[in-house]
């Protein structure tokens, strides 16, 4: 990742939720994007397939209200980060059966944003206080993350 891609990121963690995070961080940052994304797309896939279409489509995909306000909270920050350019990068597409819309495909960048956001604060609401992040703080967010999604 681009040094201002870094620098972007470690912005973003500090105005959403107070937290200082390194590169060590990133690489975890960029795993549970990754995974997120896929279980998404998972349970998008059974969906349209429920539904007897062959290409995912927006509501398809489990967007909770939660993570749904959380994306458009990740709309207003993003305006004075402009990171969505460097998440559209990171929104890469697992190996899936069925062809993802267009539509769904340009929507990942801000549910990405949304997931970023949620992650963020997850950290502070589970540990009061928390500056930087240290390998419990993360295992402990993903296995929230991997209970409601």
């Amino acid at each position: 990742m681009p040094v201002m891609s870094v620098a972007k990121f470690e912005r973003f963690f500090r105005v959403a939720a107070g937290l200082d995070i390194d590169k060590a961080d990133l690489k975890r940052y960029n795993d549970f994007i990754n995974e997120k994304i896929h279980d998404l797309l998972i349970r998008g896939e059974a969906g349209a397939k429920a539904n007897g279409r062959g290409i995912i489509q927006p509501s398809d995909l489990p967007i909770t209200k939660g993570l749904q306000e959380c994306i458009h909270q990740f709309r207003e920050l993003d305006e004075e980060i402009e990171l969505k350019p460097v998440l559209e990068q990171l929104a890469g597409l697992p190996p899936l059966d069925l062809a993802v819309s267009t539509d769904t495909e340009q929507r990942l960048p801000a549910i990405v944003g949304g997931l970023s956001l949620a992650l963020a604060r997850s950290f502070t609401i589970v540990h009061p206080g928390l500056k930087n992040p240290q390998t419990e703080h993360w295992e402990c967010a993903i296995q929230l993350f991997n209970l409601l999604l």
